[in-house]
């Protein structure tokens, strides 16, 4: 292996699709949000999974488990999306603080509060992803609308089954 090889580095890349790059680099930025966004309701997800006691135990650590199981597919999916679009594929951690402080935790929310948050942080991606889908029909970049309607079809199916587990 060539030492230019190892050391290669990801750049802007050189996209001939009909997307001009002012609209692909726009588009990239909204999805890499939706990225970021999508990697901290995964682990949060999953911590939750691990943590979740109660009368409710089974019936949130088996959602749990599903749903993080789809959001670890679905970080592949969108990371991928903005590298076709031509653009690293970042993580904005520092914009997450709510998980940094959930993972230096040790005291966790009960069941109904957890619950209660994954509700809230799937509302709040569904938003996000359909701005962004908006942003990129109106790019005319189709494919990246379509991945964040499938997208937003499982976020809202995943808030029917958190609210169908509350007692209210």
């Amino acid at each position: 292996m060539s030492v230019d090889v190892l050391q290669a580095k990801v750049s802007v890349e050189p996209i001939k699709t009909g997307l001009k790059k002012s609209d692909r680099s726009e588009v990239a930025t909204h999805v890499s949000d939706v990225l970021s966004d999508t990697m901290s309701l995964m682990i949060k997800t999953q911590i939750y999974h691990w943590n979740v006691v109660g009368p409710l135990f089974k019936a949130v650590h088996e959602l749990t488990e599903a749903h993080y199981k789809n959001l670890f597919e679905a970080v592949d999916v969108i990371a991928e999306r903005v590298r076709s679009l031509g653009f690293p594929a970042p993580f904005h951690f520092s914009k997450n603080n709510d998980l940094s402080a959930l993972l230096e935790s040790t005291d966790y929310p009960r069941t109904e509060e957890m619950v209660d948050d994954l509700i809230k942080d799937h509302e709040s991606l569904v938003r996000k992803m359909r701005d962004s889908a908006e942003g990129a029909e109106q790019a005319g970049d189709f494919v990246t609308h379509d991945l964040l309607v499938g997208r937003m079809a499982f976020h809202e199916k995943a808030i029917w089954m958190l609210r169908a587990l509350r007692s209210e």
